[in-house]
């Protein structure tokens, strides 16, 4: 099978576990070009079967299983890594959300990332930029789901402001017509609140300025097609086809009657509330003309995929910027890293570590594990693990940084095995890093630049270091430290030996 030079992969796909639909793109990479092979989209509403506790109900995770199902055929033969799977509002919403994201990982036979709302909005603006092309001025694009709503403003192929707002159609739907039931008055709460919503980010939007509007959803393609079924418009969406079609819209008393030229008859039940975020955003930022792009969410995940094994990572920007922000010393970050995969290429067969992935999770941490520092020295490495599991990290799922995070918390004093082994099948693996971690630390605690050639023996709870004749015993603090690794690592059940 011939295999594309950019990413070793001839196929690459992409899956959006949206809160209204799931989409799946397959692509070709010819010659460096993407080229779609199959799409395909299926409502499932997952943002539906959220009850009040916020659990998803078995209805909706079947839904969900049953759809990607059906999209697993189509991932067949296709490795690791050739493959993105992204998880968004619904999910980050739902207190059982690690029942369908382990199920559906699964069935699709790659893993399930959930990731925040500002990662999505840096997706979307990738997709919708890659489709239309690098073109001049700004563009504020706004992408309207099933539980969540993004702005963002960004130039050429770059994200200047990106924004989530807790509002979609499929919950403002549940919130504002729970009975099926439409009328002026529930319509102008959905608009109000969707107006207080804005509220929040109205002023950094308009600070920063566009040139253009985009919209990149499937209910900004409805609106705009039935505001060209009434003959207003060419697709996009304009302020007069908004009111009219409101107008239209509100004759209707019942959801399951309302019948609109140009827009689907599945979509019909979640129109007057993506309507009303859409009216609601056009009076907050004054907007007068939005076009639609075809390009969303599922294409942004495309080509930052292809981006990763392109070697333009943006995983590598949001570190690089972290280090620079809590001014991490980034001569021993470096030291730190080169030794820590180094150590790791010795013990990775007997701990069960190779491949990228892990070589990869060791890196980051080994690059970040100082910003603590910048907060205060004492407990330092627990002000880093906060600021790496809360902070807006582009290109990294929370899963991601929650491994980041706990790494960081554990290259000093106790490793907190416990939180490691919680993590399931990984944590054993992720255990090990936080060792292989430690030791790489330790042997640079006086900043040098070099450090000695370790001989290293793995075993299944045991590692032996022998190190050459009488470095360690120059050096007495040194020996001390790894004399009290040994008991540090005894009580996560390893034992250290050292010669």
């Amino acid at each position: 099978m011939p295999q594309s030079s950019e990413s070793g992969f001839s196929r690459v796909a992409a899956i959006d576990l949206g809160s209204n639909s799931f989409h799946i793109v397959v692509a070709k990479l010819d010659h460096g070009e993407v080229r779609p092979m199959e799409r395909l989209g299926e409502k499932v509403q997952l943002a539906a079967g959220l009850d009040e506790a916020r659990q998803l109900s078995e209805e909706a995770i079947a839904r969900g299983l049953e759809c990607l199902g059906r999209f697993a055929q189509l991932l067949r033969g296709m490795p690791r890594g050739s493959v993105r799977v992204v998880a968004t509002s619904a999910l980050r919403q739902a207190k059982n959300r690690q029942v369908f994201i382990r199920q559906a990982s699964q069935v699709l036979g790659h893993p399930v990332e959930l990731i925040s709302g500002r990662e999505e909005a840096r997706l979307i603006y990738l997709g919708v930029a890659h489709t239309l092309g690098d073109g001049d001025g700004k563009r504020l694009v706004m992408d309207i789901g099933g539980g969540s709503t993004e702005f963002i403003i960004g130039e050429r192929f770059e994200p200047l402001l990106r924004e989530s707002l807790q509002m979609g159609c499929v919950a403002f739907s549940k919130q504002f017509f729970p009975d099926g039931k439409l009328s002026a008055a529930r319509y102008a709460k959905a608009y109000t609140a969707a107006r207080l919503e804005l509220m929040n980010i109205e002023q950094s939007l308009h600070s920063h300025g566009w040139d253009n509007v985009v919209g990149s959803s499937g209910t900004i393609r409805a609106v705009g097609a039935a505001i060209a079924a009434m003959g207003l418009g060419k697709g996009e969406v304009n302020r007069d086809g908004l009111l009219k079609l409101k107008r239209q819209v509100l004759k209707c008393e019942q959801l399951e009657k309302l019948a609109i030229d140009g827009v689907k008859a599945d979509r019909n039940a979640i129109l007057p509330a993506g309507l009303a975020i859409l009216e609601a955003a056009f009076d907050a930022l004054g907007l007068e003309i939005m076009h639609h792009s075809e390009g969303a969410l599922r294409e942004g995940v495309l080509y930052d995929l292809l981006g990763r094994h392109a070697h333009e990572d943006v995983r590598e920007r949001s570190l690089s910027a972290l280090v620079e922000r809590y001014h991490a010393d980034p001569q021993q970050a470096l030291r730190v890293e080169q030794k820590s995969l180094l150590i790791l290429s010795k013990v990775a067969e007997d701990w069960h570590l190779q491949g990228p992935l892990w070589a990869e999770r060791l890196s980051w941490a080994a690059r970040v594990h100082e910003i603590g520092l910048d907060i205060a020295h004492s407990q330092y490495h627990k002000h880093g693990a906060y600021l790496l599991e809360h902070s807006d990290l582009p290109g990294f799922s929370r899963h991601d940084q929650l491994i980041v995070s706990l790494l960081v918390r554990g290259h000093r004093r106790g490793l907190g095995a416990d939180r490691f082994r919680e993590l399931g099948e990984d944590g054993e693996g992720l255990l090990r890093l936080c060792i292989i971690l430690r030791l790489a630390i330790l042997l640079f605690r006086n900043r040098e630049d070099e450090a000695p050639i370790l001989t290293l023996t793995a075993g299944e709870r045991s590692l032996q270091i022998i190190f050459p004749d009488g470095w360690l015993q120059a050096r007495s603090l040194t020996q001390a430290d790894f004399e009290q690794e040994a008991q540090w690592l005894a009580k996560a059940g390893y034992e250290l030996t050292l010669a």
